[in-house]
Protein backbone atom coordinates (compact mmCIF):
# COMPACT_ATOMS: atom_id res chain seq x y z
CA UNK A 1 0.00 0.00 0.00
CA UNK A 2 2.89 2.31 -0.33
CA UNK A 3 1.85 5.73 -0.80
CA UNK A 4 -2.01 4.97 -0.80
CA UNK A 5 -3.98 6.10 2.32
CA UNK A 6 -6.78 4.21 3.01
CA UNK A 7 -10.36 5.66 1.75
CA UNK A 8 -12.12 6.67 4.61
CA UNK A 9 -15.59 7.41 3.10
CA UNK A 10 -17.49 5.78 -0.26
CA UNK A 11 -18.91 8.54 -2.74
CA UNK A 12 -20.90 7.37 -5.65
CA UNK A 13 -21.77 10.03 -8.66
CA UNK A 14 -23.30 10.08 -11.18
CA UNK A 15 -22.96 11.24 -14.17
CA UNK A 16 -19.36 10.55 -13.36
CA UNK A 17 -18.28 11.47 -17.20
CA UNK A 18 -19.57 15.03 -16.90
CA UNK A 19 -17.72 18.14 -16.47
CA UNK A 20 -18.67 18.54 -12.90
CA UNK A 21 -18.26 14.93 -12.41
CA UNK A 22 -14.99 14.42 -13.09
CA UNK A 23 -14.16 17.79 -11.08
CA UNK A 24 -16.15 16.28 -8.03
CA UNK A 25 -14.37 13.38 -8.51
CA UNK A 26 -10.70 14.66 -8.26
CA UNK A 27 -11.40 16.62 -5.42
CA UNK A 28 -12.96 13.54 -3.60
CA UNK A 29 -9.93 11.40 -4.11
CA UNK A 30 -7.84 14.20 -3.04
CA UNK A 31 -9.49 13.94 -0.25
CA UNK A 32 -9.30 10.01 0.44
CA UNK A 33 -12.59 8.64 -0.42
CA UNK A 34 -13.46 5.80 -2.37
CA UNK A 35 -15.14 7.16 -5.23
CA UNK A 36 -17.48 4.80 -7.64
CA UNK A 37 -18.20 6.76 -11.23
CA UNK A 38 -21.68 6.00 -12.48
CA UNK A 39 -21.94 5.98 -16.35
CA UNK A 40 -24.65 5.22 -19.12
CA UNK A 41 -23.50 2.27 -21.66
CA UNK A 42 -22.73 3.93 -24.94
CA UNK A 43 -20.95 2.83 -28.19
CA UNK A 44 -18.54 5.25 -28.13
CA UNK A 45 -15.83 5.52 -25.53
CA UNK A 46 -16.50 9.12 -23.43
CA UNK A 47 -14.68 8.95 -20.45
CA UNK A 48 -11.57 11.14 -21.63
CA UNK A 49 -12.59 13.34 -18.68
CA UNK A 50 -11.51 10.89 -16.00
CA UNK A 51 -9.32 8.81 -17.95
CA UNK A 52 -6.11 10.52 -16.22
CA UNK A 53 -8.06 8.49 -13.04
CA UNK A 54 -7.68 4.91 -13.41
CA UNK A 55 -4.25 4.57 -12.04
CA UNK A 56 -6.18 5.74 -8.76
CA UNK A 57 -6.89 2.64 -7.26
CA UNK A 58 -9.96 4.59 -5.19
CA UNK A 59 -11.45 5.24 -8.42
CA UNK A 60 -14.14 2.69 -9.89
CA UNK A 61 -15.96 3.09 -12.93
CA UNK A 62 -19.53 1.44 -13.35
CA UNK A 63 -22.39 0.88 -15.98
CA UNK A 64 -25.08 2.61 -15.13
CA UNK A 65 -29.09 4.40 -16.18
CA UNK A 66 -31.11 6.45 -14.22
CA UNK A 67 -34.15 4.74 -16.23
CA UNK A 68 -33.08 1.33 -14.53
CA UNK A 69 -34.23 0.61 -10.88
CA UNK A 70 -32.92 -2.89 -10.55
CA UNK A 71 -29.26 -1.58 -11.44
CA UNK A 72 -29.22 1.47 -9.33
CA UNK A 73 -30.53 -0.77 -6.35
CA UNK A 74 -27.52 -3.33 -6.95
CA UNK A 75 -25.21 -0.45 -7.08
CA UNK A 76 -26.15 0.96 -4.04
CA UNK A 77 -26.29 -2.49 -2.25
CA UNK A 78 -23.01 -3.23 -3.50
CA UNK A 79 -21.10 -0.40 -2.63
CA UNK A 80 -23.12 1.29 0.42
CA UNK A 81 -22.32 5.03 0.04
CA UNK A 82 -21.93 7.27 2.66
CA UNK A 83 -22.70 9.88 -0.19
CA UNK A 84 -24.05 10.37 -3.22
CA UNK A 85 -24.11 13.02 -5.74
CA UNK A 86 -26.83 13.06 -8.37
CA UNK A 87 -25.35 14.96 -11.39
CA UNK A 88 -26.41 12.42 -14.36
CA UNK A 89 -29.34 14.10 -16.82
CA UNK A 90 -29.31 14.76 -20.46
CA UNK A 91 -28.53 18.92 -19.04
CA UNK A 92 -29.02 20.88 -22.81
CA UNK A 93 -31.54 23.19 -22.38
CA UNK A 94 -32.80 23.65 -26.03
CA UNK A 95 -32.60 19.61 -26.81
CA UNK A 96 -34.83 19.03 -24.08
CA UNK A 97 -37.42 20.54 -26.03
CA UNK A 98 -36.90 17.89 -28.86
CA UNK A 99 -36.14 14.66 -26.39
CA UNK A 100 -38.82 16.11 -23.85
CA UNK A 101 -39.63 12.74 -22.65
CA UNK A 102 -36.14 11.38 -22.12
CA UNK A 103 -34.88 14.82 -20.12
CA UNK A 104 -37.86 14.42 -17.66
CA UNK A 105 -37.71 10.97 -16.85
CA UNK A 106 -34.26 10.78 -16.49
CA UNK A 107 -34.55 13.74 -14.05
CA UNK A 108 -37.59 13.82 -12.39
CA UNK A 109 -38.16 9.87 -12.03
CA UNK A 110 -34.43 9.03 -12.19
CA UNK A 111 -34.14 11.07 -9.02
CA UNK A 112 -36.95 9.55 -7.16
CA UNK A 113 -35.53 6.13 -7.94
CA UNK A 114 -32.57 6.78 -6.48
CA UNK A 115 -34.09 8.36 -3.17
CA UNK A 116 -36.09 5.23 -2.76
CA UNK A 117 -33.21 2.84 -3.03
CA UNK A 118 -31.68 5.20 -0.60
CA UNK A 119 -33.67 5.10 1.90
CA UNK A 120 -34.60 1.17 1.83
CA UNK A 121 -30.67 0.33 1.52
CA UNK A 122 -28.50 2.92 3.39
CA UNK A 123 -30.99 5.53 4.93
CA UNK A 124 -27.96 7.15 6.78
CA UNK A 125 -26.74 8.23 3.43
CA UNK A 126 -26.46 11.77 2.69
CA UNK A 127 -27.85 12.59 -1.14
CA UNK A 128 -26.91 15.82 -3.11
CA UNK A 129 -29.09 16.82 -6.12
CA UNK A 130 -28.01 19.06 -8.56
CA UNK A 131 -30.24 21.47 -9.05
CA UNK A 132 -30.72 24.37 -11.81
CA UNK A 133 -30.80 28.23 -12.29
CA UNK A 134 -33.16 27.15 -15.06
CA UNK A 135 -35.96 26.21 -12.44
CA UNK A 136 -36.62 29.88 -11.91
CA UNK A 137 -36.96 30.45 -16.11
CA UNK A 138 -38.69 34.15 -16.41
CA UNK A 139 -39.30 35.31 -13.34
CA UNK A 140 -38.88 38.71 -13.22
CA UNK A 141 -37.80 39.21 -9.23
CA UNK A 142 -33.79 38.49 -9.76
CA UNK A 143 -31.70 38.07 -8.21
CA UNK A 144 -32.52 34.74 -6.79
CA UNK A 145 -31.89 33.18 -3.29
CA UNK A 146 -33.31 29.71 -2.00
CA UNK A 147 -36.82 31.32 -1.36
CA UNK A 148 -37.08 32.77 -5.08
CA UNK A 149 -40.51 31.85 -6.97
CA UNK A 150 -39.75 28.83 -9.33
CA UNK A 151 -40.89 29.89 -12.44
CA UNK A 152 -39.34 27.27 -15.51
CA UNK A 153 -39.35 27.73 -18.74
CA UNK A 154 -38.12 24.16 -20.36
CA UNK A 155 -39.11 20.74 -20.19
CA UNK A 156 -35.44 20.11 -18.65
CA UNK A 157 -36.04 22.67 -15.89
CA UNK A 158 -40.06 21.77 -15.19
CA UNK A 159 -38.21 18.31 -14.43
CA UNK A 160 -35.43 20.13 -12.88
CA UNK A 161 -38.35 21.52 -10.31
CA UNK A 162 -40.26 17.95 -9.64
CA UNK A 163 -36.32 16.83 -8.56
CA UNK A 164 -35.65 19.43 -6.12
CA UNK A 165 -39.23 19.55 -4.71
CA UNK A 166 -38.61 15.85 -4.15
CA UNK A 167 -35.44 16.65 -2.45
CA UNK A 168 -37.34 18.54 0.32
CA UNK A 169 -39.97 16.17 0.70
CA UNK A 170 -38.21 13.26 1.67
CA UNK A 171 -35.84 15.17 3.73
CA UNK A 172 -39.23 16.34 5.56
CA UNK A 173 -41.05 13.46 5.51
CA UNK A 174 -38.04 10.79 5.79
CA UNK A 175 -35.50 12.77 7.96
CA UNK A 176 -33.27 11.72 4.63
CA UNK A 177 -29.99 13.80 4.39
CA UNK A 178 -31.14 15.31 1.00
CA UNK A 179 -30.04 18.74 -0.07
CA UNK A 180 -29.99 20.59 -3.70
CA UNK A 181 -27.65 23.02 -4.76
CA UNK A 182 -29.12 25.44 -7.24
CA UNK A 183 -26.30 25.65 -9.66
CA UNK A 184 -26.26 28.71 -11.76
CA UNK A 185 -24.38 28.23 -15.65
CA UNK A 186 -20.54 27.14 -14.67
CA UNK A 187 -18.14 26.19 -17.21
CA UNK A 188 -15.33 24.73 -18.01
CA UNK A 189 -12.61 23.35 -20.40
CA UNK A 190 -14.22 20.58 -19.95
CA UNK A 191 -17.63 21.86 -20.87
CA UNK A 192 -19.39 20.07 -23.65
CA UNK A 193 -18.93 21.09 -27.06
CA UNK A 194 -22.76 21.87 -27.65
CA UNK A 195 -22.65 24.83 -24.80
CA UNK A 196 -22.51 28.33 -26.06
CA UNK A 197 -19.63 29.08 -23.82
CA UNK A 198 -18.13 25.82 -25.06
CA UNK A 199 -19.02 26.59 -28.84
CA UNK A 200 -17.67 30.07 -28.62
CA UNK A 201 -13.95 28.82 -27.19
CA UNK A 202 -13.47 26.42 -29.44
CA UNK A 203 -14.95 28.57 -32.43
CA UNK A 204 -11.81 31.35 -31.36
CA UNK A 205 -9.53 28.99 -31.16
CA UNK A 206 -9.97 27.28 -34.50
CA UNK A 207 -10.53 30.90 -36.13
CA UNK A 208 -7.15 32.04 -35.09
CA UNK A 209 -5.45 29.56 -36.33
CA UNK A 210 -7.21 29.50 -39.50
CA UNK A 211 -9.45 26.58 -39.08
CA UNK A 212 -12.81 28.20 -39.03
CA UNK A 213 -13.90 31.14 -40.43
CA UNK A 214 -17.88 31.47 -39.42
CA UNK A 215 -19.37 30.78 -35.85
CA UNK A 216 -23.47 30.41 -35.57
CA UNK A 217 -24.97 31.18 -32.35
CA UNK A 218 -28.43 31.94 -31.40
CA UNK A 219 -29.57 34.33 -28.33
CA UNK A 220 -26.78 36.70 -28.22
CA UNK A 221 -28.70 38.99 -25.32
CA UNK A 222 -29.11 36.32 -22.97
CA UNK A 223 -27.76 36.85 -19.99
CA UNK A 224 -26.08 34.39 -17.60
CA UNK A 225 -24.11 34.32 -13.90
CA UNK A 226 -21.29 32.22 -15.23
CA UNK A 227 -19.05 30.34 -12.90
CA UNK A 228 -15.87 27.96 -12.87
CA UNK A 229 -17.43 24.41 -12.57
CA UNK A 230 -13.84 23.51 -10.19
CA UNK A 231 -15.29 26.41 -7.57
CA UNK A 232 -18.93 25.01 -7.82
CA UNK A 233 -17.78 21.13 -6.84
CA UNK A 234 -16.48 22.25 -3.54
CA UNK A 235 -19.37 23.54 -2.56
CA UNK A 236 -21.11 20.55 -3.44
CA UNK A 237 -18.84 19.01 -0.82
CA UNK A 238 -19.34 21.18 1.84
CA UNK A 239 -23.15 20.97 1.71
CA UNK A 240 -22.52 17.23 2.47
CA UNK A 241 -20.42 17.56 5.23
CA UNK A 242 -23.08 19.85 7.50
CA UNK A 243 -24.87 18.37 10.87
CA UNK A 244 -28.13 18.99 9.11
CA UNK A 245 -28.96 19.28 5.07
CA UNK A 246 -30.16 22.11 3.55
CA UNK A 247 -30.48 23.63 -0.04
CA UNK A 248 -28.03 26.03 -1.52
CA UNK A 249 -28.14 28.55 -4.41
CA UNK A 250 -24.64 27.81 -5.84
CA UNK A 251 -23.66 31.14 -7.89
CA UNK A 252 -21.12 34.25 -8.59
CA UNK A 253 -23.68 37.21 -8.23
CA UNK A 254 -22.46 38.33 -11.78
CA UNK A 255 -24.48 37.85 -14.47
CA UNK A 256 -22.82 38.68 -18.19
CA UNK A 257 -24.51 38.46 -21.85
CA UNK A 258 -23.51 35.92 -24.06
CA UNK A 259 -22.57 38.73 -25.91
CA UNK A 260 -20.07 39.82 -23.41
CA UNK A 261 -18.80 36.31 -23.32
CA UNK A 262 -18.04 36.28 -27.16
CA UNK A 263 -16.45 39.55 -26.88
CA UNK A 264 -14.15 38.57 -23.75
CA UNK A 265 -13.24 35.36 -25.57
CA UNK A 266 -12.52 36.98 -28.76
CA UNK A 267 -10.48 39.73 -27.30
CA UNK A 268 -8.81 37.40 -25.39
CA UNK A 269 -7.41 35.79 -28.71
CA UNK A 270 -6.23 39.05 -30.76
CA UNK A 271 -8.90 38.53 -33.09
CA UNK A 272 -11.24 42.02 -32.95
CA UNK A 273 -14.51 42.19 -32.79
CA UNK A 274 -15.97 39.05 -33.20
CA UNK A 275 -18.97 40.28 -35.43
CA UNK A 276 -17.20 39.83 -38.83
CA UNK A 277 -16.81 36.58 -37.66
CA UNK A 278 -20.82 35.13 -35.98
CA UNK A 279 -23.58 34.64 -38.04
CA UNK A 280 -27.31 34.15 -35.89
CA UNK A 281 -29.06 30.99 -36.36
CA UNK A 282 -32.79 31.24 -35.70
CA UNK A 283 -32.58 27.36 -34.79
CA UNK A 284 -30.40 27.40 -32.21
CA UNK A 285 -32.83 29.77 -30.03
CA UNK A 286 -34.96 28.15 -27.82
CA UNK A 287 -38.98 27.86 -27.81
CA UNK A 288 -39.06 29.95 -24.85
CA UNK A 289 -36.36 32.02 -23.48
CA UNK A 290 -35.17 32.79 -20.60
CA UNK A 291 -33.55 36.62 -20.88
CA UNK A 292 -32.09 36.59 -17.42
CA UNK A 293 -30.39 34.71 -14.16
CA UNK A 294 -28.54 36.46 -11.36
CA UNK A 295 -27.77 34.16 -7.98
CA UNK A 296 -27.73 35.59 -4.57
CA UNK A 297 -25.14 32.86 -2.89
CA UNK A 298 -25.23 34.86 0.42
CA UNK A 299 -26.70 31.80 2.17
CA UNK A 300 -23.49 29.81 1.63
CA UNK A 301 -20.95 32.53 2.01
CA UNK A 302 -22.63 33.17 5.06
CA UNK A 303 -23.39 30.07 6.52
CA UNK A 304 -20.16 27.58 4.62
CA UNK A 305 -17.94 30.42 4.38
CA UNK A 306 -17.60 29.77 0.35
CA UNK A 307 -16.35 31.84 -2.47
CA UNK A 308 -16.22 31.46 -6.26
CA UNK A 309 -12.68 32.35 -7.02
CA UNK A 310 -12.18 32.33 -10.71
CA UNK A 311 -13.87 35.59 -12.45
CA UNK A 312 -15.95 35.94 -15.76
CA UNK A 313 -12.54 37.35 -17.17
CA UNK A 314 -10.19 34.30 -15.92
CA UNK A 315 -13.23 32.01 -17.17
CA UNK A 316 -13.03 32.90 -20.55
CA UNK A 317 -9.02 33.20 -20.85
CA UNK A 318 -8.90 29.77 -19.54
CA UNK A 319 -11.16 28.20 -21.52
CA UNK A 320 -10.01 29.78 -25.06
CA UNK A 321 -6.01 28.87 -24.00
CA UNK A 322 -6.88 24.92 -23.01
CA UNK A 323 -9.03 25.26 -26.43
CA UNK A 324 -6.52 26.90 -28.60
CA UNK A 325 -3.56 24.40 -26.96
CA UNK A 326 -6.26 21.35 -28.15
CA UNK A 327 -6.13 22.55 -31.47
CA UNK A 328 -2.20 23.11 -31.88
CA UNK A 329 -1.65 19.78 -30.69
CA UNK A 330 -3.92 18.62 -33.36
CA UNK A 331 -2.42 20.21 -36.48
CA UNK A 332 1.32 19.33 -35.36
Amino acid sequence: MSGIKKANKVAIITGITGQDGSYLAELLLEKDYKVVGLKRRTSLICTDRVDHLFSNKNFILEYFDLNDTGCMWSLINKYKPDEIYNLAAQSHVRVSFDLSEHTVDGIAMGTLRLLNAAKELVPECKIYQASSSEMFGDNPSYPFDEESTLMPASPYACAKVFAHNLIRNYRMSYGQYACSGILFNHESPRRGETFVTRKITMAAARIKLGLQDKLFLGNLDAKRDWGFAGDFVKLMWMMLQQEEADDYVIATGETHSVKEFLDAVFDQAGLGSADKYVEIDPRLFRPQEVPYLLGDSTKAKEKLGWEPEVTFEGLAKMMFEADLEYFKKQIR
